[in-house]
This record gives C-alpha cells, structure tokens and sequence, in this order.
C-alpha cells in the first residue's frame, strides 16, 4: 500500500505519480523510500516498455521537505552525507532504467524536484512550469545530481550561472537552455504519446540506443563505435529491420 504515490499500468507504459498534492509533492523519507520500491518495480518488470514520471495537482515537485531531509543537522558532516546518499539514490534509479524515461512537468519544480525530473531521458514542460535552482539561495549546496545533470543539458557556463544566480527557469528558459526536451500544452499527454510510441520499439534496441547516447557523454568516438558497430550488427539480424528489408527490395 503506497500513501504518497501511485504506479499504474497502462499496457506496457509504466505512469509513477507523486501524489502528496497537498504538500505540492515535496518529498520525505517515506515518499522516497516509495518512490525508490516503484523504481525497482519497474526496473524488474519484463513487461515495461516506457516510464511516465509526474506530480499530482498543480506541482510536479516542491523539493525536500526540510524539516524532515536532513535529520538533526548537529551532527557531523560525514554522518548527514551518508543519510543524502541515500536519499539520492531512491529517485537516482531513475536513471539507471533502461526503458525510455519521460518527466512530465506541468508545474513547478523545485530543488531535488528538478533532479527527479533530469533523471528521466526526456523532460516535457507544460505552460505553468517552473524549475527553481535555488539551492544557493537558502545557502544550500546543490545535492541529488543536480550539478551533473545541469551542465550536460544546459552546458558548464550556463549551469554555474544558473546555479550560483539561484535560478528560476519558466518553460521556455527551461527549452532554451536545454534542461527540457519539449514544451506541451499537456505534458503528461505528450508523455504519454512519446511513451506509446517508444513502447513500440523492440525493447533491445532501445536498451542499446540509451546505452550509447549515455556513453557518448563521456566515451571518445572510437569506444562509441566499437558499441555502435556491435549494436547495429545485432540488429541487423532482428525480425523489425529484416521485414523492412524484405519489403525495400521488392
């Protein structure tokens, strides 16, 4: 039974909501902990083809709850880091799946917020979002991933700044700097319409595209080719290209 969010089924699409909308989807331990079982779940799903990640009500997500995240913040550094770690990890997994991940972001999303939504492969920002980088404001140093993600998608200037400026994105910041992929009128229909026809692909062949893409953020070209040549090979042999070559002779 889970008290804070939901994960449905939708023939092979995967949707996990956060649904706390009355704190505006802020997070706390036990949300995370369901967050961190609905992951898991989804990663050992062999029917699962695409994950839609979004927020009940008018928040995707408020960021950590403060007055719980940290614990007693008395305690010594190294004692509080190894708690981060692993409230890092229960929404890191996201990452980590090898099924096309899609955020839906419809409101706003602040701190550890954001970082639940780069986990994901695509961002959709609908008209009322909002990604807050304010961790330095509050004197914060920022947590959860966030300076990873932030200068592979917007790039290290422009993530310093946005950082250090404390920073809050509308949409169309969002898709300018490129910490979204799409803007939508529906986030979560456009999610959703992406998920379906991801969900199509064999699920091989995108567990091989995401390896790559993912690898070429730091592989120099040959260690990508040598993949790529693997992975293109492979898929030779699969029914879906030799159909298509069958039909292209004729």
């Amino acid at each position: 039974m889970t008290e804070f969010t939901k994960l449905t089924a939708d023939g092979p699409i995967r949707h996990l909501m956060l649904d706390a909308p009355q704190r505006r989807n802020a997070l706390n331990l036990p949300m995370l902990r369901e967050i961190a079982e609905a992951v898991r779940t989804v990663a050992a799903d062999d029917e699962a083809r695409a994950l839609v990640v979004s927020g009940a009500g008018k928040a995707f997500c408020a960021g950590a709850d403060l007055n719980t995240m940290f614990g007693d913040i008395d305690r010594r550094p190294a004692e509080i880091r190894e708690d981060l770690k692993r409230v890092y990890a229960s929404f890191l997994g996201i990452k980590d799946l090898t099924i096309p991940t899609i955020a839906a972001v419809g409101g706003v999303a602040v701190g550890a917020g954001v970082n639940i939504a780069l986990a994901c492969d695509i961002v959709i920002a609908g008209p009322r979002a909002k990604f807050a980088l304010t961790f330095a404001e509050i004197g914060l140093h920022p947590g959860g991933g966030s300076s990873w993600f932030l200068t592979r998608r917007m790039g290290t200037g422009r993530a310093m700044c946005a950082l250090l400026g404390a920073e809050v994105l509308d949409a169309g910041q969002a898709y300018e700097t490129g910490l979204a992929t799409r803007l939508a009128d529906d986030p979560l229909a456009e999610a959703t319409s992406l998920a379906r026809l991801y969900a199509r692909r064999d699920p091989a062949l995108v567990r091989d595209l995401k390896r790559a893409v993912q690898m070429s953020q730091a592989a120099d070209l040959d260690t990508v080719l040598e993949f790529e040549s693997w992975a293109q090979a492979s898929a030779v042999t699969k029914p879906r290209f030799q159909e298509y070559m069958a039909d292209f002779l004729k």
